[in-house]
C-alpha cells in the first residue's frame, strides 16, 4: 500500500513539474503581450498630441512612418515634423495584437483606413519599427489579375542579397508562393502563408484573408487571367529570431510604386508569411 502511495505521489509530482513550464511559458506571453500593448496605447497618444519628446522614447533607430499616400518618413523626420495620425488617438476603435516572439503586430481599423505597427523587443524595451497606413478603395476594384503571365522578378531573381540562411530561406520561401500566384495554384501558395494571413491593400475595398486569396486564384485559374506580382525594386530585412520583419518597394507592370511591410514567422521550421500592408505611392511616377 505504502508502495503504490509512494508511486501515485511520485507520478503526480512528475506531472506537475511538467505543467509549470507551460504555465510559464504562458504567463510570459501574456506579459509580452500586456508590454507591446502598453508601449503601443502610449505611442498613439504621443502621436495624436505630436508630442516629439514623448515619441522619441518609444521609436526604433531603423524606424520608418509611411502615411495613406505612401510617403515614408524616417525616426528624424518624424520627430522633427510629426505627421498626424490617420486614426487619431484612436479613441473607441477595436485594437488586434498578436506577439510572435520579439515582434509585436498590432493592428487598427476604422472603415476603410488601416494602420499596422510593428514593435520589435530591444535590450531596452520595446521600440516602434515599422508604423504603416492604408487606405483601402471605397469601391471593390474592377481589375481581375495584373494581365502579366510571366514573373522573372520577383519569382526567379530578385535585387536583395540575403545576410543569413534565414534571409534566404524567406527569399526561397516568397519565390516560391509568388510562382504560384502567377500559375494560379492555390495549393502551392498555401504552405507558405500562415493561416491567421492577412493582406491589407489601397488596391483593394477589403481585408484579405489566406482563405479569400486562395478563392481568387481559383477564380484567376479559371479564367484563365495573368495574375504576375509586381516586380521588388528594393527591400530591407531585420530579423528578430523566428520572426523577420521586411519592408519593400515594389514597381507593378502598370501604375504607381507600392510600399509594402511584410511580416515573416518560422513556424514548424519554415518561413511562412503572416502580415502584408500595401500603400500605393501617389507621389510616385506611373509606369
Amino acid at each position: 500500500m505504502r508502495a503504490r502511495t509512494r508511486k501515485s505521489l511520485a507520478v503526480a509530482i512528475v506531472c506537475v513539474c511538467l505543467l509549470i513550464p507551460f504555465a510559464a511559458r504562458k504567463a510570459n506571453a501574456a506579459e509580452s503581450d500586456s508590454a507591446v500593448l502598453q508601449a503601443d496605447r502610449k505611442f498613439v497618444q504621443a502621436a495624436a498630441l505630436a508630442n516629439a519628446s514623448l515619441l522619441h522614447k518609444y521609436l526604433d533607430d531603423d524606424f520608418t512612418w509611411t502615411d495613406a499616400e505612401g510617403k515614408t518618413l524616417t525616426a528624424a523626420e518624424v520627430l522633427q515634423a510629426v505627421p498626424k495620425p490617420t486614426l487619431g488617438d484612436e479613441s473607441g476603435i477595436d485594437v488586434a495584437e498578436r506577439t510572435y516572439g520579439q515582434v509585436g503586430a498590432v493592428s487598427a481599423s476604422k472603415g476603410k483606413m488601416h494602420v499596422l505597427r510593428l514593435w520589435v523587443q530591444r535590450p531596452g524595451g520595446w521600440r516602434l519599427l515599422v508604423y504603416h497606413e492604408v487606405k483601402q478603395l471605397d469601391e471593390p476594384s474592377n481589375v481581375k489579375g495584373t494581365g502579366v503571365a510571366e514573373c522573372e522578378n520577383p519569382c526567379k531573381s530578385v535585387p536583395f542579397q540575403p545576410a543569413n540562411a534565414d534571409e534566404a530561406a524567406i527569399i526561397a520561401s516568397w519565390q516560391a508562393l509568388e510562382t504560384a500566384v502567377t500559375h494560379h495554384e492555390a495549393e502551392n501558395w498555401a504552405p507558405h502563408i500562415a493561416d491567421e494571413f492577412v493582406q491589407i491593400s489601397s488596391n483593394s475595398d477589403h481585408p484579405i484573408s489566406k482563405a479569400g486569396r486562395m478563392e481568387t486564384l481559383n477564380k484567376q485559374k479559371q479564367s484563365g487571367v495573368g495574375s504576375a506580382p509586381s516586380p521588388l525594386v528594393s527591400a530591407k530585412m531585420f530579423d528578430f529570431g523566428d520572426a523577420v520583419i521586411m519592408t519593400c518597394l515594389h514597381q507593378p507592370h502598370t501604375g504607381k510604386p507600392v510600399h509594402v511591410s511584410r511580416l515573416w514567422i518560422k513556424r514548424d521550421g519554415k518561413w511562412v508569411m503572416s502580415i502584408s500592408y500595401q500603400t500605393t505611392i501617389q507621389a510616385g511616377e506611373a509606369k
